[in-house]
């Protein structure tokens, strides 16, 4: 937006000047023309070069101090021997009003980053020219000798008062002062009006795009502390356990994520596989993620069996966290026991594990996932089923940013590319996890995630 005003603003002065100076220099309608139209027409040629020239340097700028520095510099040669005094009235209020720049000063004070630094007057003739918000032209100027400002008056004959306006107050103004009367020409002043008032907006649009890279960068690194914070409630390694070969990948779609997966060790060597998926993207389902993380690892006792433990978070999720707005978790919770290979499962509307029987070719989904998600209804029961495993079985779990992942046709990954995957029955955990990944990235031929990414690959040993 910002590139865009200064273009606009560049384009409109230099066209409008164009105009001006050419009707004042007239046309070339004879071979030979009189002396005093020739020097006219220098004239015309000459400004307009300085125009063209102060044009180009402006575009150049993007740090807005800079900017105005090289526009006075290139108003000083248009308009030499001008006193200027710039104003504004923002933060205060009547009678009070700030100096924000003045050609009088050695030292040049940034008034976006040093406002303390600007001297603060009150009353007197400054004050009334800015709060009245009108251009005004004093060809005679007089000044009471106890004005605040009468050290930036003095020596001065007549002024001219130009109103910058921002939602249609005059909250800035820049003050010329000449040496002598009627210093003015009033023809020239409407567009002297004009163009600083289409200078003020350029210079306001760089300095909003200054104050939003800041913000931009300030939420960045609230966002990156989000997402540390985040990645380090994950398991920072796999368990090692029995007859099981894991592998484990997360990414979020934003800095942090909604995603969530964990391991439990429990009584008589059973582990707790939990995986969920926080409704939404970036640091508000981070923020639930990280109370689901919360409410898991409280539960008092061994976080078994699977529906109780489902019904313990959708009760604390229900009555504390997700009545109050739209949120859910989708999960998959089991309880797998290396001695039997069972694994006793409930699940809360999350996406069903797929597991492929290598010994026979089999492929089975554990599909008892029709249980509502958490944190959607009160006193929510979870039904729990156990599934027996065999030896050199595929599991994967994995959240919809898998199989909703899509190519720059719109087409969805699916659940059939993940299961031809799955033909893959020589492969261990690792790169079997690594064979659904690249296969989901081909598909997406480069297209930017849209939802949170989680997969774990177990292979029964």
């Amino acid at each position: 937006m910002a590139s865009y005003g200064w273009v606009q603003f560049c384009e409109i002065v230099a066209e409008h000047v164009t105009q001006t100076l050419a009707s004042r220099a007239g046309f070339l309608c004879e071979s030979i023309m009189p002396q005093s139209q020739e020097s006219e027409l220098d004239d015309w040629r000459h400004r307009l070069a300085l125009i063209v020239d102060a044009m180009q340097e402006l575009s150049r700028h993007s740090d807005p101090q800079a900017m105005v520095r090289a526009y006075g510099e290139k108003i000083q040669q248009l308009v030499p021997g001008r006193r200027r005094i710039s104003l504004s009235r923002r933060g205060v209020a009547y009678p009070y009003y700030r100096i924000t720049r003045s050609t009088t000063w050695s030292e040049e004070i940034n008034p976006w980053k040093d406002k303390d630094r600007l001297p603060l007057f009150a009353d007197g003739l400054l004050a009334r020219l800015i709060y009245a918000g009108n251009a005004e032209v004093i060809d005679d100027l007089s000044w009471d000798d106890e004005d605040p400002a009468a050290e930036y008056l003095a020596g001065t004959r007549s002024l001219l008062a130009i109103p910058m306006y921002d939602q249609g107050e005059s909250l800035n103004m820049v003050v010329l002062l000449g040496d002598e009367p009627s210093a003015f020409i009033k023809d020239e002043i409407p567009d002297i009006v004009w163009r600083t008032n289409l200078f003020g907006r350029a210079t306001g649009n760089l300095v909003l795009k200054e104050e939003l890279q800041r913000a931009y960068e300030a939420l960045d690194r609230e966002l990156k502390t989000v997402a540390d914070i985040q990645l380090s409630l994950l398991p920072a390694e796999l368990p090692r356990i029995p007859t099981l070969d894991l592998a484990a990948y997360y990414r979020p779609s934003h800095r942090a994520g909604g995603d969530y997966y964990d391991f439990f060790p429990l009584a008589d060597g059973k582990w707790g596989i939990f995986v969920g998926d926080v409704s939404g993207h970036g640091t508000p389902a981070a923020v639930l993620m990280a109370v689901t993380h919360c409410i898991v690892h409280t539960c008092p006792g061994p976080p078994a069996p699977p529906s109780a433990i489902l019904g313990y978070l959708n009760h604390h999720l229900v009555s504390r966290y997700t009545s109050f707005n739209d949120s859910f978790v989708t999960a998959f919770y089991a309880i797998y026991d290396p001695a039997t290979r069972e694994l006793t499962y409930s699940c809360a509307g999350h996406n069903p594990p797929r597991v492929k029987r290598c010994q026979d070719g089999t492929l089975m989904v554990l599909d008892q996932c029709h249980d509502l998600p958490l944190g959607v209804a009160t006193g929510a029961v979870y039904e729990e089923t156990v599934h027996r495993l065999q030896k050199g079985d595929q599991i994967i779990f994995y959240t919809d940013g898998i199989t909703e992942a899509h190519n720059p046709g719109g087409e969805l990954f699916g659940t059939n590319r993940l299961d031809d995957v799955l033909e893959q029955c020589s492969l261990e955990a690792a790169a079997l996890l690594d064979s659904v990944l690249r296969s989901v990235e081909d598909f997406a031929s480069g297209r930017a995630l849209l939802d949170d990414q989680t997969l774990i690959v177990a292979r029964v040993l």
